[in-house]
Order: C-alpha cells, then structure tokens, then sequence
C-alpha cells in the first residue's frame, strides 16, 4: 500500500520536479499533496492524512524553520517526518531544522537516486 506526501515548496515548478523524481526513484505514493509556504503545509496537515513531509526551507510567509518549529507544538501532526530539501544544507541551518525534529535534508538539485537512497529507509 502506498503513502501520502506533502510537498511544500514556494515554487510550483520544484514541486513537480520532486514529484517525478520519486515516481522515477520508484517511490509508491498514493497522495502527493503540494503547500507552498509552512503556512499552507499546516493546513494541509491538519486536514489529510501525510506519512511525510519533504519541505523547502526558503519560503514566503512561514519558511520552513518556522514551520518545524510551529508543527512540533502541535499534537496531532508533530510526530509526522520532514525531510529538508533545499539549496541551503550548511550544518548551522541543517542542525537547526534537525533540532526541531526534522529527520535528514537532501540538497537541491538531485537525483531520483539521490532521494530513493536518502527517502527510502525513512519509509
């Protein structure tokens, strides 16, 4: 049986690009739900069932810090794994975003390979 995944990134382009790459890194998916700002991701949270989250970390409106920092406060979704995708994977911001319990970060651009190995044990 598939998953749901949540995609939350503030371009819509990106968004599709690391849907197809899980469709070719061979990840079954039945959901790939789309936010694209933390804002908008906790909404989506709140209402659809997510195994987990792959979420950018420069974004408009609730980056997303804020929002790991804003979903670990909530009951109901804070035990939900986010993966940090993003340009910026320095060990400050990356320790930071694993700090407030997101679970590793892939650095953009990837691979389909990239993200099967790096996604793949998390599920």
């Amino acid at each position: 049986m598939g998953k749901n995944v949540l995609l939350v990134d503030d371009s819509s382009t990106m968004r599709k690009i690391i849907g197809r790459s899980l469709r070719q890194a061979g990840i079954d998916f039945d959901n790939i739900f789309e936010a694209s700002d933390g804002l908008e991701a906790l909404e989506v949270l709140e209402k659809e069932q997510v195994d987990i989250v792959l979420s950018d970390i420069n974004m408009p409106n609730m980056d997303g810090i804020s929002f790991l920092r804003e979903k670990s406060g909530r009951d109901n979704i804070k035990d939900i794994p986010v993966l940090m995708i993003s340009t910026e994977t320095g060990e400050d911001i990356i320790g930071e975003a694993k700090s407030l319990g997101a679970v590793g970060a892939i650095k953009k651009p990837f691979t389909p390979d990239k993200v099967n190995e790096v996604l793949g044990p998390l599920l």
